[in-house]
């Protein structure tokens, strides 16, 4: 990121972060801090390299990683990853072919170490170790909602019918009451998934077996604004590259981490900050050894 969205994050960031210095030793910066927490986030390197990068020891990175990543949650999640402008968001979806998308939704896995206890509730499909971050996002690739923490043996249809927004859709009070008649229907402002979602009145999902010529079409603009959110799970990996591999936190503290890391994503997107190439080639590499289930 930029150097003023750094300062930026930093003064968000600092009623959490401020230390008092003692007489035994001057307290690390606020700056300093956030500084070392984005660079173990940034990168795949081990606590040991980060902290000869910045002249600390390796336990004050571990340290600097999870006050960073505590303050973040606590003072901006509530703030960054929201639905915004409904309208927005609607008018996007509909240039790129979807009319009433209020988003899409999916689920990615974050590979993690074996935990000590139910180790074998978190072996997914593809046989590793993961917990699962399921995410709505906008027609910009920014999350407006997401559910971080569930197993990665749990499929996306369980994790999504026990969060807060599978009750709020179904209540209809996540999005405005915004209707339109498509032939005969009226339709309200929908969500899109994958096969693995179930069919709601609120969510679509592709059609499967023998598709006649409409269907398939229905099913190529689907897929196309569906696309998004794949395409935001990329990002969010290319640019915070410690989520691709096996994290060491304990099973409390991983959550906090993939959380901060979803906010940092949306304000980085939001300053229009530069997404490098060679960044996809690196988290490319490191996502082979973890295939999506």
């Amino acid at each position: 990121m930029h150097k003023g969205t750094f300062l930026e994050l930093c003064d968000l960031l600092s009623p959490a972060l401020k230390r008092q210095n003692t007489k035994i030793r001057a307290a690390l910066t606020v700056e300093k801090r956030v500084a070392i927490a984005l660079w173990k986030l940034a990168t795949p390197d081990s606590y040991r390299s980060v902290g000869n990068q910045f002249g600390v020891g390796k336990s004050t990175v571990g340290a600097a990683v999870m006050q960073v990543a505590k303050a973040i949650t606590e003072l901006l999640l509530r703030k960054v990853v929201t639905l915004g402008n409904v309208q927005v968001i609607v008018d996007g979806f509909t240039a790129m072919g979807f009319p009433n998308c209020g988003g899409a939704i999916d689920g990615t896995h974050i590979p993690i170490l074996a935990p000590e206890h139910q180790g074998t509730q978190y072996i997914n499909r593809k046989g590793y170790f993961s917990i699962v971050l399921q995410a709505l996002v906008d027609h910009k690739g920014r999350f407006t909602n997401i559910n971080v923490g569930w197993p990665g043996r749990v499929h996306d249809a369980r994790v999504f019918r026990n969060t807060n927004l599978f009750k709020r859709l179904q209540q209809g009070t996540y999005f405005p009451d915004q209707k339109i008649t498509v032939g005969d229907v009226e339709m309200p402002i929908v969500i899109l998934g994958d096969p693995a979602y179930p069919l709601m009145p609120w969510l679509m999902k592709p059609y499967t077996g023998s598709l006649d010529r409409s269907q398939e079409l229905f099913n190529y603009r689907l897929s196309k604004c569906r696309m998004v959110v794949e395409c935001v799970f990329g990002r969010l990996k290319g640019r915070w590259r410690s989520l691709l591999t096996r994290s060491d936190l304990s099973q409390t503290n991983i959550p906090i981490v993939i959380a901060a890391c979803c906010v940092l994503h949306n304000l980085c997107e939001s300053k229009g900050e530069t997404f490098m190439a060679g960044w996809e080639t690196e988290a490319n590499r490191l996502a082979a050894d973890y295939a999506q289930p």
